[in-house]
């Protein structure tokens, strides 16, 4: 990992990441609680508590504190917890509990809302001063429906308040159950034992509307995790093998490493592997975001989850189980969902001191009421709205629902974001350096010019071709290559010599044939002069040249170079329509960088940097103030991209690759970069109004209560719907496509 490189001490011994579900957390401060336990615990490194996701994820030393023991510090808080194992029966479960609560939380509502409704309906009468239903207004009828909603459907609130006041914290629990057992006791005593009105409507009607709340979150919640259902969905449950010579079905768990695999038109690719077999066109657009269909043969590598679009296959598994591509993207995704980013820390740091502060301006604004001559019952009211509209729901809830609804939904485009950290750092990059070899070209060199002086085209890249065919050189595969696609048969050289730095010499036909730069034309004695000015000019435009001389005298040349990708200039553009300044690195000199850099409009060209240069490059712009994007293959540029501010790997997402890269893209398509920049631009944009809403419902509506303008019911109602509309802000960023430009 990125975090990892940038660490130069070594990882302790025994150090393991283990992740917890946690199960009956209600608010920012339960999260917090669970968070500060954690990480108080002995030989344990960090820790970090996520309210959306119900997870928490701990660095701990094995050696001194095991999974049984965090299990346990969490049961003893009053939650439920169990280890998160990377397993479909782990996550099947999880989706079960996930059902289950909903299904708990909508049996709660209901027998709330039919007893709450009665009492509504007997508010509506009071008011109105209605001679029909004046029966709903004996104080009796009003107990017997108010008791079960507060003792049974608000139950969860008492064991929430027990748990938290137990380690001497305090929750959105403490401020419902305190808020609504005030007006539920006092209108109790009243019915019994006094004369006055009573307030058995206020508890039941907000304890019905924070369950409703409760309800439509859980269920939104549930949609923010929609792109790992998703990703877990595209994967096959069973496989065709090969055994014992007969083709059978097996579940994709019993596949095993060396399998004989066979995939049929329009099925999904149930393992990674390699064909032995046959040829197909394969839909990887779960993989790079490219809905054309990439033809793939024997030799080349398939990935699981991906669609076979046409030909039958037969491949060799290479990865299964959690070694696969499509495992490691669905893991990545689900680090990054439990994850934080920077800006979580302010409502962490809020919610720690909240409730208690709540509690203690709930009690002066009785006090102070009181003393003021409004009476007993409006000074209660006044305590019940106070605590009940300061429920800090939404502030848990404002950031990582919007952390898990864009990073699910870069996956969905092929942009793997390691952590909400990293999604958000990447909106702040104003500087992106770009590797020049593989990122802004093809990394593979091509033949791109042939000039013949003697004999014709034909003839000159056959003898070329002979003469370079037992090399193996990149250049000399380059020509061979081509030749070979120009469909020109390729005779057998005798006589094959390599001369390192220089070239090939060969024997074609008789004739001898010598294919290099100039210093082998010049140590072989050949007259170059006539082909120099075509020389200069091909090398001027950063292509290496290849000498071809048969019998003494120069036949043509051939210039190789590795060609830049088509996406290449549009995308670069559109970063600097975004306000980024691009540079390009690269090992290549300085006259052959530029001519590349301007085929892809780049202006600002760092050249002739050795790979083990490269990161100094980087913290040189850093130091200038430049907030840097390291953009590479994520395996040579390794520590450039881990002292970048945000790395960036592009490529097919190997192992190397995701784990050095804070971001991977997974398509070789540069274009990538400004979705993702688009899309913690936007997801920032969403956290942003998520807190401010959150922090001005607060700040405006503790006052209001305190003031006696804002009944508790309204003020249970508005909170409710408080969380619910964080939740539902975040799940519009479900509807964003950070590939579109307008």
């Amino acid at each position: 990992m990125a975090e990892q490189l940038r660490n130069s001490a070594p990882r302790p011994v025994g150090l393991r990441h283990t992740t917890l579900r946690i199960t009956g957390m209600h608010c920012a401060a339960c999260a917090r609680r669970v968070e500060t336990s954690l990480a108080a615990l002995q030989g344990v490194r960090e820790a970090a508590v996520n309210l959306a996701t119900e997870r928490a994820t701990v660095a701990h030393e094995s050696d001194k504190i095991n999974t049984e023991q965090l299990i346990e510090a969490v049961v003893n808080l009053g939650y439920g917890a169990s280890e998160v194992v990377d397993t479909t029966e782990a996550r099947d479960k999880e989706k079960i509990a996930r059902e289950t609560e909903i299904r708990h939380q909508t049996v709660r509502f209901v027998l709330a809302a039919l007893l709450s409704l009665p009492l509504l309906l007997g508010m509506f009468v009071h008011m109105l001063d209605l001679e029909a239903g004046r029966f709903l207004l004996d104080p009796y009828l009003q107990f017997v429906l108010a008791t079960p909603v507060q003792l049974v459907a608000g139950w969860q609130f008492y064991r929430g308040s027990y748990n938290a006041l137990k380690s001497r914290s305090a929750n959105m629990d403490v401020l419902i159950a305190l808020g609504t057992t005030a007006a539920y006791v006092y209108s109790t005593i009243i019915t019994f034992f006094g004369e006055g009105d009573v307030y058995f409507e206020t508890s039941a009607l907000v304890i019905t509307l924070i369950l409703l709340g409760k309800l439509l979150e859980a269920i939104a919640k549930g949609r923010t995790s929609e792109a790992i259902r998703k990703l877990i969905g595209l994967q096959p449950r069973t496989a065709r093998v090969v055994r014992d010579g007969v083709e059978i079905d097996v579940p994709i768990e019993q596949v095993v490493v060396g399998d004989i695999v066979v995939t049929r038109p329009g099925e999904r690719i149930p393992v990674d592997g390699v064909i032995i077999e046959g040829s197909s066109a394969v839909n990887e657009s779960m993989l790079t975001g490219e809905s054309v269909p990439v033809d793939k043969t024997i030799g080349d590598e398939v990935v699981g989850g991906t669609i076979n679009e046409h030909g039958s296959f037969r491949f060799r598994a290479t990865k299964v189980g959690k070694d696969t591509v499509l495992s490691q993207i669905v893991r990545l995704v689900e680090e990054a969902q439990g994850s934080k980013a920077p800006i979580q820390r302010l409502a962490d740091v809020v919610s720690g001191y909240f409730v208690p502060a709540v509690v203690a301006v709930a009690v002066l604004t009785f006090a102070v009421s009181y003393g003021l001559g409004v009476g007993f019952t409006q000074a209660l009211t006044r305590f019940t709205a106070v605590l009940v509209i300061a429920c800090p729901c939404s502030l848990g809830l404002a950031t990582p629902t919007a952390i898990m609804v864009g990073t699910g939904k870069g996956a969905e485009k092929g942009i793997l974001i390691r952590s909400g950290e990293h999604l958000e750092k990447i909106h702040k990059v104003d500087t992106i350096v770009l590797d020049k070899t593989g990122t802004i070209t093809k990394g593979e060199p091509e033949v791109t010019n042939v000039v013949e002086l003697r004999f014709s085209r034909p003839d000159l890249l056959r003898l070329a071709a002979a003469a370079e065919r037992d090399s193996e050189h990149p250049l000399a595969a380059a020509v061979v290559r081509y030749v070979d696609k120009e469909g020109i048969d390729i005779p057998s050289p005798s006589g094959f010599k390599a001369i390192p730095g220089e070239g090939v010499e060969a024997t074609v036909e008789g004739k001898r044939v010598l294919v290099g730069n100039a210093r082998l034309m010049s140590e072989s004695s050949i007259d170059t002069s006539a082909a120099n000015e075509l020389l200069g000019k091909l090398e001027h435009e950063g292509k290496t040249v290849m000498i071809v001389a048969v019998d003494h005298e120069v036949a043509g040349l051939i210039a190789v170079a590795d060609t830049v990708k088509g996406t290449s200039r549009p995308a670069i553009q559109a970063l600097k329509h975004m306000g980024i300044t691009v540079y390009m690195l690269t090992g290549d000199n300085e006259r052959t960088a530029r001519a590349i850099a301007s085929q892809v409009d780049i202006d600002e060209v760092l050249a002739e940097v050795l790979p083990e240069h490269k990161a100094e490059q980087i913290q040189k712009l850093q130091r200038e103030g430049k907030s840097v994007a390291m953009v590479g293959d994520g395996i040579n540029d390794a520590p450039a991209l881990a002292v970048a501010d945000v790395g960036i790997a592009i490529g097919t997402g190997t192992d190397i690759a995701m784990e050095a890269a804070d971001i991977t893209l997974m398509s070789g398509d540069l274009h990538g970069i400004a979705a993702a920049i688009r899309l913690s631009r936007q997801t920032m944009r969403i956290i942003k109004q998520n807190l401010f809403w959150a922090f001005a419902y607060n700040s405006i509506g503790i006052p209001i209560a305190a003031l006696g303008y804002l009944s508790p019911i309204i003020a249970g109602a508005a909170m409710a719907l408080s969380s619910v509309s964080v939740v539902t802000n975040s799940l519009r960023l479900r509807g964003f496509d950070p590939t579109q430009t307008g």
